[in-house]
């Protein structure tokens, strides 16, 4: 798959969701529409919107994951360098009130 920015993913979640929010749209007001035609495209139409769904719930639950790998690994790190986590917090606060007092 390719490398994305967290940003860039979760652009391309939303984008796939309201992509499936408007299929779903489209199917409701097409649903009185008869004809073989418009049967087949409702049909493939139905198809891709659950592939894209389950694509959607595939990516959030990798997300969910690789957030907790992140936390456990954080964890892991404090409870071994307790000191350097609490420099590193300190150098990060220190950053973080210089920026704001400068405004």
């Amino acid at each position: 798959m390719l490398s994305m920015n967290p940003d860039q993913k979760a652009k391309l979640m939303d984008d796939l969701r309201m992509v499936i929010d408007d299929a779903q749209e489209m199917l409701r007001m097409t649903a009185d529409q008869v004809g073989e035609s418009a049967a087949g495209v409702r049909a493939r139409v139905q198809a891709r919107l659950a592939e894209a769904t389950e694509e959607l719930h595939h990516l959030q639950d990798a997300a969910i994951a690789r957030a907790k790998a992140a936390g456990h690994a954080t964890e892991e790190f404090v409870h071994e360098n307790p000191w350097k986590a609490v420099g590193i917090a300190a150098g990060v606060g220190l950053l973080v009130g210089l920026l704001i007092s400068r405004r």
